[in-house]
């Protein structure tokens, strides 16, 4: 905060020549476990231009008609792949940024338009380049098992909504994420991938993307809901309107000579108006149709342990349910503006109950829409210290009588690092 105080003053201080110029007024940086971020706050909206270099690994960033105030660079943190970042003039009135990293990257940048909290900003992601080197092996492993994508709404910057007594909602999301994730992760035949494991932000393509690259078969994506009505109650289920799926067409379609734009692992690139047009509207009709099969065995999991707010799948345009290739739904797990389920979300068993009702929704669609996959009716449990057979039996809403007979134990007395058998309820 001190920091970005001087920024300002040494801003403000600036003398009629940088008032013809764009500022950049501070560099905020933070660093996830796939990408680093690099955003620069600014008077105006600018021209750039960034590319790498090699030997040693570099980014340079290009801004046309720009000053910065002293001391800006040796003050911005140094996180992620970052290793120094250095700022000099060019032209007379040119600003060259050079971003020294630790290792290669692929670049992402995009300008952002002011909002109620941040003026113009100019982000610059660098993110990890995949060796490649692996194994062609590994990918066909990973395509034998089923991979459940699971995505917690916001993170690091982006708190998502805030409840009463102050519980954020990229917090609870998290909290639980990483329990549907542990439940997924017993099954032998299921994996699940995190879109972000701490409290770091995430853009909303690349939460997509990541479950792309890791072969994701499910996308489920949990937030909190908020309304000005603070005693609206309930759960919801949402997957993407046909109108969102529809402009997500028309985006793959018109972007189809990139690679990286697929559908059901068939490329677009070189094909046809008529070819591509009829692809997307095949993998289209088939995402909607499996997402309102997932939706509506989820739907019906949480009514029978919970409050929904509507009876019904409902719709809407979310960018990370505009996936054309996987069956994606967004949960909205309560709603953190009402004092008492806010209480709800920020507790350990009402996170767990919610995670074990998404898990027995997978289980259920997979069940009657993924004919051919057979999940095995039990699952390990690894002790740690402080459990007992009762709270894992709780845990798992298993009586500790069934605990005892699927594990063949005479007593109550379990041993931390053993693996226990959890009868499936």
């Amino acid at each position: 905060m001190k920091r970005w105080l001087v920024f300002i003053l040494l801003c403000c201080a600036c003398t009629g020549a940088l008032g013809r110029q764009a500022v950049i007024k501070q560099i905020r940086t933070w660093a996830g476990p796939e990408h680093t971020r690099v955003v620069l706050d600014l008077t105006r909206a600018v021209d750039y231009r960034l590319f790498t270099l090699s030997n040693p690994s570099r980014a340079v960033l290009d801004i046309q008609s720009t000053a910065f105030p002293q001391g800006l660079f040796e003050a911005t943190e140094l996180v992620g792949v970052l290793e120094e970042i250095r700022g000099a003039v060019r032209n007379g009135s040119d600003l060259r940024v050079v971003f020294d990293l630790t290792q290669a990257v692929r670049l992402n940048t995009f300008l952002v338009e002011p909002n109620a909290t941040y003026g113009n900003r100019l982000v610059v992601d660098l993110e990890k380049a995949q060796s490649p080197s692996e194994p062609a092996m590994k990918l066909i492993q990973q395509r034998r098992e089923l991979v459940i994508a699971i995505d917690a709404g916001h993170g690091g910057v982006d708190p998502g909504a805030i409840g009463p007594q102050g519980t954020f909602e990229k917090t609870v999301t998290l909290a639980i994420a990483k329990k549907l994730a542990e439940l997924v992760s017993t099954r032998p035949q299921m994996r699940a991938v995190l879109t972000r494991t701490g409290d770091y932000y995430v853009d909303l393509r690349e939460r997509t993307e990541l479950a792309r690259k890791a072969h994701a078969d499910l996308f489920i994506s949990i937030h909190a809901d908020s309304i000005a009505d603070g005693w609206a109650e309930g759960a919801s289920v949402y997957v993407l309107s046909r109108n969102g799926a529809s402009t997500e067409a028309a985006r793959l379609l018109a972007q189809r000579e990139n690679s990286a734009d697929r559908i059901g692992g068939v490329s677009l690139d070189g094909k046809n108006d008529l070819l591509a047009t009829v692809l997307v509207d095949l993998s289209r009709a088939y995402t909607i149709e499996s997402s309102t099969h997932l939706a509506q065995s989820m739907l019906e999991v949480l009514a029978d342990v919970g409050e929904v707010h509507k009876n019904s799948v409902e719709r809407a345009g979310f960018v990370v349910l505009k996936s054309l290739d996987m069956p994606s739904v967004l949960i909205e797990s309560a709603f953190i503006s009402n004092p008492v389920e806010e209480i709800h979300l920020r507790s350990s068993d009402f996170q767990w109950m919610f995670a074990r009702a998404l898990e027995q929704g997978i289980s259920g669609y997979i069940e009657d829409f993924m004919p051919g996959i057979e999940l095995a009716n039990t699952h390990e449990y690894v002790v740690r210290h402080g459990d007992t057979l009762s709270t894992i039996a709780q845990q798992y809403s298993v009586s500790v009588k069934q605990l005892r007979k699927a594990n063949d134990l005479s007593g109550d007395v379990i041993v931390v690092g053993s693996r226990l058998v959890i009868p499936w309820p």
